[in-house]
């Protein structure tokens, strides 16, 4: 038995061979082997440090090479170690290495999804970090612990995939929930991999909040925005910004509520609200307010193709029955399914966990192939 299941893994392995030479041709790592190194070079000039702005550009841009490089020359080796270690196994006839196997081939697969996804991203910002903001829909405490739930969620999804992310604004109510939150999530590709959850998420469960144990079905928006390097020119005239300030509240408020160090920036033209709360002093908080405002205008500037900002005005999404992109079911089924792309699974559990990937593989596949539903 144990020497079928090794002819099993054997051809497997063989059949990854052709995907990853595409892989490797799909991210052209001869040409990203070839600008590392000369950036690398760049950084050994004298006067390299001289100009800091170019400096800090080649240092990122560098980084980003080298982790791609990295990342492919890891996954190849994996495959030529476990080639190996079938080999050997399978002639020593050797059940632990079968069930190293077992366990080491799916994570290869896995690996192997996960990077041909990012061969995928090619617009303008998909490199870009993100700011996801979610806003609760109608329904009072439901909706707004349902909001929490994708609070949660996006929070995992960042730490599955090792990105650092941050809470810029938070709004708690009194019983359970929250009403909205702004996240920071930086990493390679954050936009990219999450632009397609810009849209409207709705829960079907029976309510924790009902005493009768009815089923309701709930609603809340997320908005997802590339956040973008200060070099990046967005047209904000300071006479189009009315900034409020406000005692904070809230989690993450509690040491600073004395003092009215919360900003509220209103973006007159497009009638933009932005808002932070979780900084300690107002400067910061402003700053905060800053990159959520430069990048929601950038994002309805992708939306609308609007060549100048002025142009652009505020669309609302409308947060209810017949507008979502994705429904996740708890009662009477489990089932998370996809609108627009039509994927689903049955496994609720797990995406609520962070487990997104299966979405945005399928979303960013239909999009490159234009299969997309609109």
């Amino acid at each position: 038995m144990a020497l079928i299941e090794y002819d099993v893994y054997k051809q497997k392995l063989r059949d990854l061979e052709p995907e990853l030479k595409k892989l490797g041709d799909a991210l052209d790592i001869d040409a990203v082997a070839q600008e590392a190194a000369r950036l690398e070079d760049e950084t050994t000039q004298d006067g390299f440090w001289n100009n800091l702005e170019r400096s800090q550009k080649v240092q990122t841009r560098l980084k980003q090479l080298q982790n791609k490089l990295h990342r492919f020359k890891k996954l190849m080796s994996t495959w030529e170690d476990l080639t190996t270690l079938c080999e050997m196994g399978q002639e020593a006839e050797d059940e632990e290495i079968l069930e190293e196997l077992k366990t080491e081939f799916p994570a290869l697969e896995t690996e192997i999804e996960e990077i041909r996804m990012t061969t995928l991203l090619s617009g303008e910002y998909d490199a870009n970090n993100v700011i996801l903001q979610l806003h609760s829909g109608a329904g009072g405490t439901e909706a707004q612990d349902w909001c929490q739930m994708l609070y949660r969620m996006y929070t995992r999804w960042a730490e599955r995939h090792g990105y650092a992310w941050k809470t810029l604004d938070y709004e708690e109510c009194d019983e359970a929930g929250i009403k909205s939150a702004v996240i920071s999530i930086e990493g390679e590709n954050a936009y990219g991999l999450l632009k397609s959850e810009h849209g409207v998420h709705r829960l079907v469960r029976v309510s924790p909040f009902d005493a009768n144990a009815r089923r309701q079905t709930s609603f809340a928006a997320v908005e997802v925005m590339p956040e973008l390097p200060d070099d990046v020119e967005v047209e904000i005239r300071p006479e189009d910004i009315e900034m409020q300030v406000f005692r904070s509240s809230g989690a993450g408020g509690q040491h600073i509520n004395k003092t009215s160090s919360a900003v509220r920036l209103i973006h007159k033209p497009t009638g933009i609200v932005v808002s932070s709360q979780q900084e300690r002093s107002q400067f910061q908080n402003k700053d905060n307010c800053m990159k959520q405002l430069r990048a929601k205008l950038i994002e309805l500037k992708i939306q609308q193709h609007a060549e100048k900002i002025s142009d652009i005005k505020g669309v609302q999404m409308k947060i209810e029955w017949g507008s979502q992109i994705r429904s996740y079911v708890f009662m009477p089924y489990q089932l998370v399914k996809d609108t627009r792309t039509g994927y689903e699974t049955s496994q609720i559990d797990n995406v609520m966990d962070g487990d997104l990937d299966g979405f945005l593989n399928a979303y960013l596949t239909q999009l490159a192939t234009g299969e997309l539903k609109k």
